[in-house]
């Protein structure tokens, strides 16, 4: 497995990941019928923000983006997010992308991370930001409505870097 920077020509994998993800309504507020043209806009974000993929076989099976979670003052700390696709779940590749991202991060001068929204239900990904040192800072009751649960909590997670 190769998590190398994204290039144009991972368009269509990165798409197909994110389509899987986002239609399963479980951990994205993003319309489980976005658009291509949504997904673009929402993960090709200029920079300062990078994107990275995770490349087997010339397969796209994960991703993540890292970049200030505010504008000016707010910019030292970092924002990430994730996507994996079902072909390699529960093989670490979330791990794998977590670890990356956090070295990305404190390479690029970030003194922490956060994340605003962690879908309570997604305890598998809750599991693995408290094992890479996150806490849970707050939540957020009722912000998510889940596809498959109803409305549940979005978790705010933050570590220093």
């Amino acid at each position: 497995m190769e998590i190398r920077r994204f290039a144009d020509n991972d368009w269509p994998g990165v798409w197909d990941v994110w389509h899987e993800v986002v239609a399963a309504g479980e951990s994205y507020d993003n319309a489980p019928d976005s658009t291509e043209a949504d997904a673009r806009e929402h993960w090709l974000l200029a920079p300062p923000w990078e994107q990275w993929v995770a490349v087997e076989d010339g397969d796209v099976l994960g991703m993540y983006k890292v970049g200030p979670n505010r504008d000016t003052l707010g910019a030292h700390v970092a924002n990430a997010s994730f996507m994996v696709s079902s072909r390699a779940r529960g093989r670490g590749l979330g791990r794998v992308l977590g670890e990356h991202c956090l070295d990305r991060a404190r390479e690029l001068g970030y003194r922490a991370m956060q994340f605003n929204a962690v879908v309570s239900t997604n305890t598998v990904a809750v599991r693995l930001w408290r094992s890479l040192g996150f806490i849970i800072v707050g939540t957020i009751p009722d912000g998510f409505n889940s596809t498959k649960h109803g409305l549940v909590d979005f978790h705010i997670m933050h570590r220093y870097l």
